[in-house]
């Protein structure tokens, strides 16, 4: 397992406006769980952008160090990070203290890999119903990822996670028969039915009359009209 340095600072205050101003200064305000009551920091947003860069944030193992020497180095897992729903810049960061010696929870994502038969042979589409799975083990075998072969899925396959193979002293803790991916049907034959059925039932375009016909009535009562008072004189 990898380790990853990340220096922490300890923090003088807490609230938004405090927030606010340590983000201003490219800082992100952070807390530290573990070994006792919670641990207000702060830590340089680059340095958890380079942490988290190509790399789930709770299956990477951290050390730790103290900026001036304001503490012990600790040992720690990112447990949660809040992002700016508009930048999408991480803007807080709850780090879990950790015990190489003692097994924690985490989680990790699921993978797949290959290409599904249904997919190629019979234009079926993938999709991942479960994308991360909860697993216990030591910190130090805490796998970056799980992967799972699709090769062989057809249409109306179901993988579950009873079928995942995590690595030796990783165990995981989700029901054994959640669904993990399956290969659905191709959408293009149920799109195009009501399509279909839309143009059989489309109402005709109204005619387009160039000359109104005269109505009977009309007929009759430009006959019965007494002649101009012109022709009367003739």
């Amino acid at each position: 397992m990898e380790f990853r340095e990340l220096t922490i600072k300890k923090r003088e205050g807490t609230g938004k406006e405090v927030a606010k101003r340590l983000r201003r200064q490219g800082l992100v305000p952070a807390v530290l769980y573990g070994g006792g009551a919670p641990q207000a920091l702060t830590v340089d947003y680059r340095e958890v952008v380079k942490v988290i860069q190509g790399r789930e944030g709770s299956t990477t193992l951290l050390n730790l160090k103290f900026e001036e020497g304001g503490g012990t180095a600790r040992t720690a897992i990112i447990r949660d990070m809040q992002y700016d729903p508009v930048s999408e810049k991480v803007i807080h960061v709850d780090l879990q203290e950790v015990r190489m010696d003692k097994a924690i929870t985490v989680g990790v994502p699921v993978f797949s890999t290959g290409e599904a038969e249904g997919v190629k042979e019979q234009a079926g589409i993938l999709e991942m119903i479960l994308r991360e799975v909860q697993v216990s083990c030591l910190p130090g075998l805490i796998p970056e990822r799980i992967t799972v072969d699709v090769s062989a899925l057809m249409i109306g396959d179901v993988l579950t996670v009873a079928m995942l193979t995590p690595p030796e002293g990783v165990k995981i803790l989700n029901d054994p028969g959640q669904a993990v991916v399956t290969v659905s049907p191709p959408m293009a034959e149920e799109v195009a039915a009501p399509a279909a059925v839309a143009a059989e039932v489309a109402p005709a375009e109204p005619e387009v009359l160039t000359e109104r016909k005269p109505k009977p009535e009309d007929v009759e009562a430009a006959e019965s009209k007494p002649e101009s008072k012109k022709e009367a004189k003739k």
